[in-house]
């Protein structure tokens, strides 16, 4: 079936996908609110009717995140409603909370400076009723207040799609069955059953429940509170870390499943597809199956411009729309601990079975080619103090420590990898977003014909920026001095020693709270847990804090 063609003849589309992240949310965060900010300035320029403004449009049509980038997804798909002024210096003093940025707000204020002790509370553990290893009440605290927009008129941003697409991965517990048909000499036996645990819950942006088109995208409207509280469960779903957060109950109706046409290959081949009426899953972290799903955001670009063919949307001179990832932990080799110890193993397991489900061996090949046009990437980079060591990767945020959860240990960490996630957008439009000066592409050719294009031309390669920058480069230092007197943050061993007493109480909570013990029962675990387990247990976990942080260089030992 051919693909119709809906795009605009001087507008470039770009696609955002916006990857897991766990506390590294605020890098993602502080790019996207500097992405908001360029295309604001633009788009501003352009109404004005200023002189050396490019004249071609970027919009985005579709935002697709996993974990941590779709709740900041869902955020930017709320700022079609709500204005969001950029935070373009640190507060002052440097820990006051920013509730006028919702990016700001949500991912470094968070609801407490010092998460740790949020997370360690023991308000959730009742009745033997314990849902994660940590309490999680605090996410539903921030995904209410961040998806909330004013009733006033809709704020007008021309660069966000009026029907822009917004979707969720989504880790389905007990998944979805589908069979293959086999010729067997059993006769019970000649069908083969699989459950696809890989789930999407898909929005979009809509005036009314009138306009869905049966295909699978669910109209949504924060202003209207058009299935916001979905889109919302869905955004605190994608995020359910597995065991560490509490997994999260979905309901939907079954046709929204039956229209989508991902899943075509379950829909088509199972015995019935799903009913109409509510079709209810319980899920976890959608990072955990499909952390950066670019390949679904690619899929959606096609249908808007009807570039199917790679050569098409991969070539500079002809592409019309891209995919840009924002990734505070791509890819990388990682550290393989090779021994045969219960621990180690349970932990090296995880992270094949992971690793595994995430293949995506269609666009593997493409998406080691620097040089093709149809993808690119915004990730972490540190520029060294004082010498030429830059620090990329995990590496070069706060956060990156303890496999993604040292940014709770302190709100520094958290406004280090917002400033530096802004800054390295900034970086990245200014001097990598480009295409070739000399393109025949009509889009840009005809965008910068009759302007001052010395303005706009990247230092990196010379090329013309797609979203052109207008203010100007900046010496200075980008990022604020901490409490340490430095511009990368750090914690002392007193500090995260601290939590042994609160770290002891939950453990003990957490053991209570596994099974319905008798009286008896309870009175030695009990006493087993104040003289020996929870207390070697808060003293391990203490360990590999200290170690986490002290190889990230974010421990302070005085």
């Amino acid at each position: 079936m051919e693909i119709p063609n809906t795009s605009k003849p001087k507008t470039f589309y770009l696609g955002l996908c916006l990857a897991g992240a766990v506390s590294a949310g605020a890098y993602t965060a502080g790019a996207m609110d500097y992405l908001l900010e360029a295309l604001e300035d633009w788009q501003m320029r352009k109404s004005r009717g200023d002189v050396n403004v490019p004249k071609h449009d970027v919009v985005i049509p579709v935002i697709g995140g996993a974990s941590a980038g779709g709740m900041t997804g869902a955020i930017m798909a709320s700022a079609m409603h709500d204005p969001i002024p950029p935070v373009k210096l640190a507060p002052d003093p440097l820990l006051a909370q920013v509730p006028s940025n919702k990016f700001y707000h949500s991912w470094v204020d968070l609801v407490a400076d010092d998460m740790i002790k949020v997370m360690l509370d023991t308000s959730d553990l009742n009745q033997q009723n314990m849902q994660s290893l940590l309490n999680t009440d605090f996410i539903d605290q921030i995904a209410a207040r961040a998806l909330t927009v004013s009733a006033g008129a809709a704020v007008k941003r021309e660069y966000l799609d009026k029907q822009m697409k917004l979707f969720f991965t989504l880790s389905n517990l007990e998944g979805m069955d589908f069979d293959v048909a086999f010729r067997s000499n059993l006769p019970n036996y000649n069908r083969y059953i699989i459950t696809s645990h890989k789930d999407y819950l898909n929005f979009r942006m809509a005036e009314s429940a009138s306009d869905y088109k049966a295909d699978g995208w669910i109209p949504l409207n924060f202003q209207k509170q058009l299935n916001a509280d979905l889109a919302k469960q869905a955004a605190i779903a994608t995020g359910a870390f597995p065991i560490i957060f509490r997994p999260r109950k979905i309901t939907r109706d079954g046709q929204y499943l039956n229209d989508l046409k991902w899943f075509d290959p379950i829909t088509k081949a199972a015995d019935r597809p799903f009913d109409k009426g509510p079709y209810k899953t319980l899920n976890v972290d959608g990072g955990m199956i499909n952390n950066e799903p670019f390949e679904k955001v690619r899929r959606v670009l096609i249908d808007i411009t009807g570039q199917k063919d790679p050569n098409q949307y991969q070539s500079y001179q002809s592409f019309n729309s891209t995919v840009l990832m924002v990734d505070p932990f791509p890819s990388q080799p990682g550290k393989f601990t090779f021994d045969t110890k219960l621990t180690s193993v349970m932990g090296n397991t995880l992270t094949a079975i992971i690793n595994q489900s995430r293949i995506k061996p269609e666009t593997l090949i493409q998406a080691m080619d620097s040089e093709l046009a149809g993808q690119f990437l915004v990730a972490p980079i540190r520029y060294g103090q004082g010498t030429d060591e830059n620090y990329e990767g995990r590496y070069a945020i706060a956060s990156g420590s303890m496999s993604g959860f040292g940014g709770f240990i302190n709100k520094e960490f958290r406004i280090h990898d917002y400033f530096l996630g802004r800054a390295n957008c900034e970086k990245f439009l200014r001097d990598h977003f480009t295409v070739p000066q000399d393109t025949e592409n009509p889009i840009f050719k005809e965008g910068y014909s009759k302007i001052d294009k010395s303005v706009f031309i990247s230092e990196k390669n010379n090329g013309l920026q797609i979203i052109p920058i207008f203010s100007r480069r900046k010496n200075e230092p980008y990022m604020p001095i901490f409490s340490n007197g430095q511009r990368w943050p750090s914690a002392t061993q007193k500090e995260i020693s601290g939590y042994r007493n609160a770290l002891k109480k939950r453990v003990e909570s957490v053991l209570f709270n596994l099974a319905d013990y008798s009286p008896t029962e309870k009175a030695l675990l009990w006493v087993g847990a104040k003289i020996l387990l929870n207390g070697k247990v808060a003293d391990s976990i203490i360990d590999n804090a200290l170690s986490s942080l002290n190889e990230f260089g974010l421990l302070r030992h005085q």
